[in-house]
């Protein structure tokens, strides 16, 4: 779980957003998103949005509330609440162990109050 809470905030990371070729690192080839504004994100889209400066090295997203479980044998779902600059919102991802290390698969975000 330890593996995958830490990709989770790699991928927060300003400078791991910046570089394509370290989010391809945590992202699985499969990998989809719906984001808290209801769009649906594929590999190629998310890397447009993580390269174009989605997180400011000045003001990094606030992460609380992180929790985890193991659904099943290399499977694992992490819960947290995010702020991006007042933009709050909580956070689901899950992650799987493949040959190459653990990769987030899904994730979902839904806004908040």
């Amino acid at each position: 779980m330890q593996a995958a809470i830490a990709g989770e905030m790699r991928l927060l990371d300003p400078e791991v957003r910046a570089s394509p070729a370290r989010v391809l690192e945590l992202l699985d080839p499969e990998f989809t998103e719906i984001g808290a504004s209801g769009r649906r994100w594929d590999v190629e889209s998310i890397l447009t949005v993580t390269s174009g400066g989605s997180v400011s090295p000045e003001s990094p997203v606030k992460v609380s509330e992180v929790t985890g479980a193991v659904l099943a044998p290399g499977i694992v779902h992490l819960t947290y609440f995010a702020d991006n600059q007042g933009r709050r919102a909580w956070r689901s991802s899950l992650w799987r162990l493949t040959e190459t290390g653990w990769r987030m698969y899904f994730h979902q975000g839904t806004l908040a109050g």
